[in-house]
């Protein structure tokens, strides 16, 4: 038998996340609730606060504000397309903003940087592939999930890595993707997809800096180790 889901409706008035951000401001309400106002409702399957405990434990807490693809992140997540669509104007608005009042993102000089930039994908429960876009001064001008599951190279094919490059006109990119079983070590897959991925990059005109597993308690560059 399934465990009872706390809604929405069940919480007291002065609990419910959007009476909360009334009264006390949203720096008073967790990731979990912010999203939950975002989405407003959930769904028959799931409540609001469920769909957004899972999409932040499955995706990311910065990979699901960096995804630009609704109808990507609807498949990955099986959530109605409006809600995607919710999800992606929000990230899209935040960006936009940022933009206008910084000079840009982080600055990656190393596979340190890229472990400290990407904690949100340490604890993740499936493999997923992310690609960190550079300008020429090595600052992050995009952050795109490129794919969720097994990494291997039948799924992962140049064009999905380097296609946000050309829209970004990225100078560079860093690719990083993390083993939930805590070896940090390569797998050869993970080697033979890093070694396509630089020689498209070659043709392209469009360097791989490096590609990085990512583990809860380490990291490793296979760029370095090839």
């Amino acid at each position: 038998m399934r465990d009872y889901i706390l809604t929405i409706r069940d919480l007291p008035t002065e609990g419910k996340p959007r009476e909360r951000l009334i009264k006390q401001g949203p720096e008073a309400l967790s990731l979990r609730e912010l999203l939950s106002i975002v989405l407003n409702t959930g769904t028959t399957k799931e409540g609001v606060l469920e769909m957004a405990d899972r999409i932040i434990r499955d995706y990311g807490e910065k990979s699901i504000l960096s995804e630009k693809s609704a109808s990507k992140l609807s498949k990955d997540m099986d959530i109605p397309i409006v809600k995607a669509c919710q999800i992606v104007a929000v990230g899209e608005l935040g960006r936009r903003i940022y933009e206008k009042n910084e000079s840009g993102f982080s600055t990656i000089r190393n596979a340190k940087d890229v472990y400290e930039y990407l904690q949100d994908m340490r604890n993740l429960p499936k493999e997923h592939l992310r690609g960190l876009y550079l300008n020429s001064h090595n600052r992050i001008i995009r952050d795109e999930v490129i794919s969720i599951g097994t990494i291997n190279s039948n799924m992962i094919h140049p064009r999905e890595v380097f296609r946000p490059a050309i829209e970004s006109n990225a100078a560079a990119v860093v690719l990083a993707h993390n083993h939930p079983s805590g070896e940090a070590s390569p797998s050869l897959e993970d080697i033979e997809i890093t070694k396509q991925i630089v020689q498209a990059g070659k043709i392209l005109g469009i360097s791989l800096l490096d590609h990085v597993v990512i583990t809860k308690d380490s990291f490793a560059s296979i760029l370095a180790n090839y």
